[in-house]
């Protein structure tokens, strides 16, 4: 049975790509699917990103069999075998800011996404003094920074090798310039990203959903807003600590395997704060988290 990846999904049709399709694609290279019942009483089952096994019938269509193992899944919106995120603030207009840093981080760690990437927009108007000063705690823990400008065309070459040969989705607060930072890297995606094609306009399926575009440079990116930090509500409080990597090390030494790292006694959390090894503005970051996880429960 071929093998093929899920480039988007519409009203209950997804369309692939044959895994044999080399290089950039077309509207006309994409295959119209439908999904087996026992598929599709699964909600989930198959997202965009998805590999998948598929059942080429004789008018062209398609039907999914099977979806393969996945390596991450970005929860919402559904997007499944990303390779890395790359979370976009800007230096200044809107300024950064070190608590919404923490939380679109937790949100990619939660999504299993291996690679994370903190991108700085708009350094032609940064105050590199104070933006560093901010920086430096992510910086320390190891996620890795990339300061550009796409008005001044800043860090753009780099921007595009980090894209190169990679699933990668663009997640930010708004206002950050995440478009123009996708229209720096290929102009074509501006068009992309803004029409659908008639072929995906026939009938009713014209909800715009997660999509996967090749950029000229090597690479796919994903069409969506990205995750969004509002859904971190929905985030196990037991598991939150292993979502900040300077945490881990000392999880297993706290005296109470239950310890949430906030109110309890012996907690080596605290005690790593103390002694200076985990920041402050990251631990304000996890404590502030945790009560948004805790408030949500006391709504049920």
């Amino acid at each position: 049975m071929p093998e093929a990846q899920v480039i988007k999904t519409y009203n209950g049709f997804y369309y692939v790509l044959d895994s044999s399709h080399e290089g950039i694609y077309s509207e006309e290279d994409l295959i119209s699917c439908r999904v087996r019942g026992r598929l599709k009483r699964n909600k989930g089952a198959v997202v965009t990103g998805d590999r998948v096994e598929y059942e080429l019938l004789p008018d062209g269509t398609g039907i999914i069999d099977t979806t393969l193992q996945r390596n991450s899944l970005l929860m919402r919106p559904a997007v499944a075998n990303i390779d890395q995120v790359i979370i976009v603030f800007a230096a200044r207009e809107p300024d950064i800011s070190s608590l919404l840093v923490n939380r679109m981080l937790v949100m990619a760690e939660w999504s299993g996404i291996q690679n994370i990437v903190i991108c700085i927009n708009k350094l032609d108007i940064a105050d590199e003094e104070s933006l560093n000063e901010i920086l430096k705690p992510f910086e320390d823990i190891g996620y890795r920074l990339l300061r550009v400008s796409a008005k001044d065309g800043i860090g753009i070459d780099q921007l595009k090798k980090i894209l190169n040969g990679k699933v990668t989705v663009f997640a930010g607060p708004s206002g950050v310039g995440k478009s123009s930072l996708v229209n720096a890297i290929d102009s074509r995606l501006s068009l992309a990203t803004g029409v659908v094609s008639e072929k995906i306009k026939r009938g009713k399926h014209t909800t715009r959903a997660a999509q996967l575009i090749p950029v000229e440079s090597g690479g796919t990116v994903v069409d969506t807003p990205g995750f969004s930090a509002a859904d971190l509500e929905n985030i196990d409080k037991q598991l939150l600590g292993s979502y900040f990597p300077e945490f881990r090390k000392f999880i297993p030494d706290c005296y109470y395997n239950t310890c949430t790292h906030s109110h309890e006694p012996d907690c080596a959390v605290k005690k790593a704060l103390e002694d200076g090894h985990i920041a402050q503005s990251r631990y304000d970051g996890y404590i502030n988290i945790l009560n948004t996880i805790n408030e949500r429960k006391k709504a049920y």
